[in-house]
């Protein structure tokens, strides 16, 4: 019961933008599977569901591998290690690091693998990341604040 269970958990957030353990809930109780909150919450620890942003700035449920965490956590200890600041304007997000390490950081920007980011390009110091709209980019600046000052306090990024 419980692989099959999770194995709807995991078609349902493939397929549907989830947001809340309760919806998880309902979408499994339609499919005739009647769970309590602390039953999907434990599945979703197991499971090691994260949530990501959606393009127009929700979050959903994703799974990440434990491969992906490992690599995600690395990159983003060398991303903390190298950011210096970052600024928007318009959709356009900058991120200025360390000397020679702004492909680094592009690339630890990339792992996070969001959909609100249209690209990326890196120079010596300096990233350039296209936004969908100004919104997200002021979102996703401040959120690359906390994940350098997150990442720089902890190993953890998703703890």
């Amino acid at each position: 019961m419980k692989n099959k269970r999770q194995a709807k958990i995991l078609e349902i957030i493939e397929n549907e933008v989830i947001e809340t353990q309760e919806e998880i809930a309902q979408r499994l109780k339609e499919a005739g599977m009647d769970v309590t909150q602390a039953t999907i919450s434990r599945d979703i620890k197991e499971l090691r569901l994260i949530k990501v942003m959606t393009s127009d700035g929700r979050y959903k449920y994703a799974p990440f591998t434990k491969t992906e965490n490992v690599l995600l956590n690395r990159l983003m200890t060398i991303f903390s290690e190298s950011y210096v600041s970052s600024d928007y304007a318009n959709n356009i997000v900058v991120v200025k690091t360390l000397p020679g390490m702004a492909q680094a950081s592009a690339s630890a920007i990339d792992s996070l693998k969001q959909s609100e980011i249209v690209g990326s390009i890196a120079g010596d110091d300096t990233v350039f990341i296209v936004c969908r709209n100004e919104k997200i980019a002021r979102k996703f600046v401040d959120r690359l604040k906390k994940l350098a000052k997150a990442s720089s306090e902890s190993s953890n990024i998703l703890e």
